[in-house]
């Protein structure tokens, strides 16, 4: 492994460790010690006290959404960063069985190295790449669906912002005086949350299709841990398609704390390597 992209990898590691831990803590902890305490979750039984709230604490608002966006945008060089390695090890690893095969070749007939001049193009095992097409499907999809989460998160901020505004805080809010709530909704939480679903699945799918013959077993869990987030990120999407005017769904926010825990560990496992 290269000096440069072994640098890429701890620095691209340390963002995700940084986005993650703004998922995981930062934005649990301002919804207990600032957003709760100023009347937030009695906001949201309903979308006109939301926007009465949002009209009085616009910077909390604010705030809030700013740590879900910098979240997500810290941690968007995962889904390639992910690929890479998993392009790599699978490089690696079918180098090495090309050489077994090829020092048993020796020891047994002591003919010349066919298997290699078979095996190796290039200078790289022509059989590595199996399995790339679905890591380059995981790829996209996991990058796509953060910049929705991203960009969905922004847009439904701005709209809300505005709407919040303009009413009167003195005068009753019909019902719905916010009506882009949910198409916001189902582009964050369904659109971006199954396309998240769909990478996790794939990576998991990936690595745990190798298991212990190419992969080491923290890996291994890893890929594991994926699977069972694709999961959920499914269910969460699935539940807001069905109701998107109440906004994010009921798994929704164990979606993302479950994804930031994953993205965390991914983020611990890169800054930790070290040079082969």
């Amino acid at each position: 492994m290269k000096r440069t992209f072994l640098a890429k990898l701890h620095r691209n590691g340390l963002y995700c460790i940084i986005g993650s831990l703004i998922l995981l803590l930062g934005v649990p902890l301002y919804q207990l010690l600032v957003l709760i305490p100023s009347g937030y979750g009695n906001a949201l039984i309903t979308q006109g006290q939301a926007l009465r709230w949002i009209n009085t604490h616009s910077l909390l608002f604010l705030g809030y959404r700013a740590l879900l966006i910098i979240g997500f945008a810290l941690i968007i060089s995962l889904p390639f960063t992910l690929f890479r390695i998993i392009v790599a090890q699978e490089v690696l690893g079918r180098e090495e069985e090309v050489q077994e095969q090829d020092e048993e070749e020796e020891e047994k007939q002591g003919e010349e190295k066919d298997q290699t001049d078979k095996s190796v193009t290039d200078g790289m095992p022509s059989f590595a790449w199996r399995g790339r097409g679905y890591a380059v499907l995981a790829a996209w999809a996991g990058l796509l669906g953060l910049l929705l989460f991203a960009a969905g998160t922004l847009a439904s901020t701005l709209y809300l912002l505005i709407n919040a505004a303009s009413i009167n805080p003195q005068t009753s809010i019909p019902g719905n005086a916010a009506p882009l709530t949910g198409t916001f909704a189902i582009i964050t939480f369904t659109a971006g949350g199954g396309l998240l679903a769909m990478s996790c699945l794939f990576f998991g799918a990936v690595i745990a299709r190798s298991g212990l013959n190419l992969w080491p077993g923290i890996w291994v869990a890893f890929g594991y841990m994926a699977l069972a987030l694709a999961a959920l990120f499914s269910a969460s999407a699935a539940e807001v398609a069905t109701a998107p005017g109440t906004g994010q769904g009921l798994l929704s926010t164990p979606a993302i704390l479950f994804f930031a825990l994953w993205v965390l560990w991914f983020g611990v496992m890169l800054v930790r390597l070290k040079p082969e």
